[in-house]
């Protein structure tokens, strides 16, 4: 007599856990590639933002030669230390608004004195610190220096 040959069923259950659990590893590395990716993307977005914010700065005066500077706005500061303590619950452009798309992140700007820079003394040197951070676990700071000449 001839044989049937074929598969049993537990031949068959042990072929399906072997390739449950390749899938599920497969899977599983996936996933945290694309959490790792989708960190990266929020952390360049707050460089960037924080970037936007200090090269805004760094185009405003340490002293104005104008004499008193007229406060109706984000739009209207051109002194460095007006910025000092904003904070924008969302991202803001160089007029104060709100950019929709950035309300996600949180930013928020010190401007101090500093010495040490080639000789030059306080009152004339500003130090500004940008924080920009995003829930639950990214914040950049970024620092740049403004002196007056």
């Amino acid at each position: 007599m001839r044989r049937e040959r074929g598969v049993t069923l537990i031949e068959l259950v042990i072929a399906i856990t072997i390739v449950a659990i390749a899938v599920g590893g497969i899977l599983g590395a996936i996933s945290a590639f694309s959490s790792r990716s989708a960190d990266a993307m929020v952390q360049q977005q707050a460089i960037a933002i924080a970037q936007s914010y200090l090269d805004e700065i760094l185009q405003r005066w340490v002293t104005d030669p104008n004499g008193t500077p007229p406060n109706t706005g984000r739009g209207s500061w051109d002194l460095v230390d007006q910025y000092n303590g904003l904070a924008d619950v969302g991202a803001h452009d160089q007029y104060g608004n709100a950019v929709a798309a950035l309300a996600g992140y949180n930013v928020s700007v010190a401007v101090t004195g500093s010495t040490g820079l080639g000789g030059l003394g306080s009152a004339a040197v500003r130090r500004i610190d940008i924080t920009v951070t995003h829930a639950p676990d990214v914040t950049v700071v970024l620092t740049g220096y403004r002196a007056a000449y």
